[in-house]
């Protein structure tokens, strides 16, 4: 019979542990869908589909420290994901889009811009769904 010498089998479990451990880097699971309000590029459950808000196309809302005339809008492109399917729309704050069969509304998105300052990265949206089942 044949030995193995102490050197050849440290060699062969280091390769196993490395091999194992690339296999456990690269099946990394994606964060689950959030209930409640999300960051941009997060996942939102919304009681049906679910929606990832990507990017602020507009924010014209009044800021929180001045008084405004008009009140602004905001819109928020977001990737709405269904059972087999997906679909990029851009919402308006308060304004449903139909979505498969019901409606989807951006409700909130906080905190309110401040004069000066942008806090995109800071944002929380909020999204809610309303038919279906």
């Amino acid at each position: 019979m044949a030995r193995i010498r102490p050197v050849r089998v440290l060699m062969l479990a280091s390769l196993a542990v490395i091999s194992l451990a690339g296999c456990a880097a690269s099946n990394r699971v994606a964060s689950p869908p959030v209930e409640g309000p999300v960051r941009l590029g997060e996942i939102a459950a919304v009681d049906g589909p679910r929606v990832r808000p990507n990017r602020v196309i507009e924010d014209s809302r009044c800021p929180a420290d001045v008084q405004c005339i008009q009140a602004g809008r905001l819109v928020v492109r977001a990737t709405v994901l269904g059972g087999g399917w997906s679909k990029e729309i851009d919402f308006t704050l308060g304004v449903p889009a139909p979505i498969a069969d019901g409606t989807l509304t951006l409700v909130d998105a906080k905190p309110v811009p401040i004069l000066g300052e942008t806090a995109e990265s800071a944002a929380r949206f909020t999204f809610k769904f309303q038919g279906g089942r």
